[in-house]
């Protein structure tokens, strides 16, 4: 087992708000939901914490409390843009980065490996934090051996930590307490009603229905915390520099080729930009001038954009003021990124070339292998039931897809091809509906009925249609049958 370390930023949305407003350091401040009377305080500095204002607090509670309270949003694009930049600054003394999920202020690092470059691992942490420092942001490193183990600890202390073992590491996290791990309130209380405060504490409980008791997300801690947690770092990618360098073979002076040669050296970096969902907030232009000193221009956009004809433009205004001393024989362009806009990406994308064609004759090879129904499409039709309204046709030849735009991503209903059996449901409510999968919990919630009737041109029907949120979060598509007095399951959503 190598060396791992995480790195915890305590209050990361305060920090970043405090940067923003270093002014606001040694008054009472908070992070609100909104900025409005009833936005709820989300982190609050030790200045507001002393003068009784408290995250949960609607903002205009906490102007009762202290009248010199300093609040304002922070934006998950602000959020996002700030742990890029975290990462790419971690990424400099580890390119192996994991960022921790739901957590925009924490990461795993891997710290295996160094022993050659640098032999003392606590000097390693205090130089990454010394790293963040420069940027006004206070953080802690703990260097152990396992996720959680780490993660754990970052919660509880402050500064540099190195442990020595395997074992130390063990000791030290079944001591954390549990409001330490953000647990949610109601499963926190609920644990703390039964004397159940400390990690220790939360494994003396068995396994064994404890995700039925607390939740998965009580059961889920209880899995990382006895060591069921065998998945390697994941790093992320490294982002490789959104650099480009053109040598003219002849010094040029003239500034419309000069245009012309760095627009051919910006588009592939705007490509490799909208691949990684960025777009362009800077543009740095370092011109190598024949016999006389480099030059350096910066362009800054009002907005991060991809638009290649918009950066163009701006070059040629700051080149025809620049007045070179000399021609100019080489152009090295850098880009800053920052995060884009869905719209820009889609305006960016080029839509691929499909060979129909080619489709046709693979699906001629498939029927030929495995049969002439080996191929189906699914299709609507007319009909009462809803298993009764799609059938399944041969596929003989692909069309090209006709695109259009979704607000958001619709839900799939998987039909069975035979409606399902059910056990009787309980009559209380919530009733804790048990519908096959134990895995996933009782049923917690209901919506309907939907009622389908009729049928009489063949064989009458009358079927109450309902969704049934598990507690595992699955929604599952029932029916009560009046006629035949008994449920069945009808399909899933998903």
């Amino acid at each position: 087992m190598g060396r791992l370390a995480c790195l915890e930023i305590p209050s990361f949305p305060l920090q970043l708000l405090l940067r923003r407003h270093p002014e606001w350091r040694d008054h009472p401040a908070a992070v609100v939901e909104h900025d409005k009377p009833q936005g709820r305080i989300l982190w609050v500095n030790p200045p507001a914490a002393r003068a009784g204002v408290l995250s949960g607090m609607r903002y205009a509670a906490g102007l009762s409390l202290t009248s010199s309270l300093r609040a304002a949003p922070i934006s998950a694009e602000v959020l996002r843009a700030s742990a890029q930049e975290l990462r790419a600054c971690l990424q400099t003394f580890t390119p192996e980065v994991e960022a921790v999920p739901d957590d925009p202020g924490a990461f795993w690092l891997n710290a295996e490996g160094f022993q050659r470059l640098q032999p003392d691992l606590e000097r390693w942490g205090d130089d990454i934090r010394s790293g963040l420092g420069e940027r006004q942001l206070m953080a802690t490193v703990v260097i152990g051996w396992t996720r959680f183990g780490t993660r754990a600890l970052a919660r509880v202390h402050t500064g540099t930590v190195l442990l020595a073992d395997l074992d130390q590491e063990r000791r030290q996290s079944l001591q954390v307490p549990l409001h330490h791990l953000r647990l949610a309130p109601a499963a926190r209380d609920t644990l703390k009603k039964l004397d159940i405060l400390t990690v220790e504490d939360l494994l003396s409980l068995p396994a064994t229905g404890l995700r039925a008791r607390f939740g998965p997300e009580v059961w889920r801690l209880h899995q990382q915390a006895s060591g069921h947690d065998p998945a390697p770092l994941q790093p992320l990618p490294l982002d490789e520099p959104l650099e480009e360098t053109l040598e003219l073979e002849t010094p040029e002076t003239d500034v419309t080729r000069l245009v012309f040669l760095i627009s051919r050296g910006l588009h592939p970096l705007l490509t490799r930009l909208a691949a990684r969902g960025q777009a362009l907030a800077e543009l740095t232009i370092h011109l190598g001038l024949e016999h006389a000193a480099n030059r350096q221009e910066r362009l800054r956009p009002a907005t991060p954009v991809l638009a290649a004809p918009q950066i163009l433009h701006l070059v040629l205004l700051r080149l025809e003021a620049a007045r070179l001393e000399a021609p100019v024989d080489e152009v090295r362009l850098r880009v800053t990124p920052a995060p884009a806009t869905p719209e820009q990406l889609l305006l960016f994308q080029e839509q691929p070339r499909r060979d129909l064609e080619a489709a046709d004759r693979a699906l001629a090879r498939i029927r030929a292998e495995l049969g002439e129904h080996s191929v189906l499409r699914a299709t609507l039709r007319e009909a009462h039931l809803p298993e009764a309204r799609f059938r399944w046709e041969p596929l003989e030849h692909f069309s090209s897809p006709r695109a259009h735009e979704v607000a958001s991503r619709p839900m799939i209903r998987r039909i069975l091809a035979r409606p399902r059996p059910l056990p009787p449901r309980p009559r209380h409510e919530p009733d804790g509906w048990l519908l096959g999968d134990l895995a996933a919990g009782p049923v917690v919630r209901t919506s309907g009925p939907y009622i389908v009737s009729g049928g009489w041109w063949q064989q009458r029907i009358h079927r109450e249609y309902h969704f049934a949120e598990m507690h595992r979060g699955d929604v599952v598509w029932v029916y009560f049958d009046r006629r035949k007095r008994r449920w069945f399951l009808q399909g899933q959503v998903e």
